[in-house]
């Protein structure tokens, strides 16, 4: 199972930044934009983990959740991976109480390597983000990133945490994702949420006691 532990925009949030991004990704078939459904703030990618590992994992996170009490977010901004002119990646930021959310990505990293999850990625800084576009060839989205640079979305509160599984349809292994060229779009990966909690504070539904398996 291709694992992450991420926070979800509320949808008032994801319809904002949807119709803002909209003449951008007419204007621009040479990335490969995400969909809607994909757009989360990851805290930590664990990669390939085996699903005989999850009754290790999962009271581990629940755990982690517990630490924190929830907190307010805005999608604000852009920016990409590793610079403007020379693009793997293009991302929206987050404006509000950063400092909550990196303590947050902290905690689920940490509990996730006590569980024998450790993310591949750990001790890498912390960079929150939503990834909006991919390109397999270096892009100039410079003049994306400007014109994102000024907005601000409707601040939300943070209140769990989500362990998603994810899944490319169709292929041997979500390692394939990126088959597709420049301008392709390919198939896209399938999001399941295996689990979520909600931060200490919130009450937790009655969904949190069913971990949902994926087949």
């Amino acid at each position: 199972m291709r694992l992450f532990i991420a926070i979800a925009p509320p949808p008032e949030a994801l319809d904002e930044l949807d119709a803002l991004t909209a003449p951008l990704r007419a204007a621009r078939d040479d990335l490969r934009w995400t969909s809607r459904e994909a757009w989360h703030v990851t805290l930590a990618f664990l990669g390939e983990v085996h699903e005989s590992a999850l009754p290790g994992l999962l009271p581990r996170l629940e755990r982690a959740a517990r630490l924190h009490h929830d907190f307010c977010l805005a999608i604000a901004g852009a920016g990409a991976f590793p610079t403007e002119r020379k693009a793997n990646v293009l991302w929206g930021g987050l404006s509000g109480d950063r400092r909550s959310l990196a303590n947050l990505a902290a905690s689920v990293t940490a509990g996730a390597s006590r569980a024998g999850a450790t993310p591949p990625d750990k001790g890498r800084r912390f960079e929150p983000h939503l990834t909006l576009a991919r390109c397999r060839l270096p892009a100039d989205v410079s003049g994306i990133v400007a014109a994102l640079a000024s907005y601000q979305g409707p601040a939300w509160h943070a209140d769990r945490i989500h362990l998603v599984c994810s899944q490319l349809p169709g292929t041997a292994g979500p390692d394939r994702a990126e088959a597709a060229g420049p301008g392709r779009p390919g198939p896209r990966p399938r999001y399941t949420t295996v689990a979520w909690w909600p931060l200490c504070g919130q009450e937790p539904a009655a969904e949190t006691a069913e971990v949902r398996r994926t087949g």
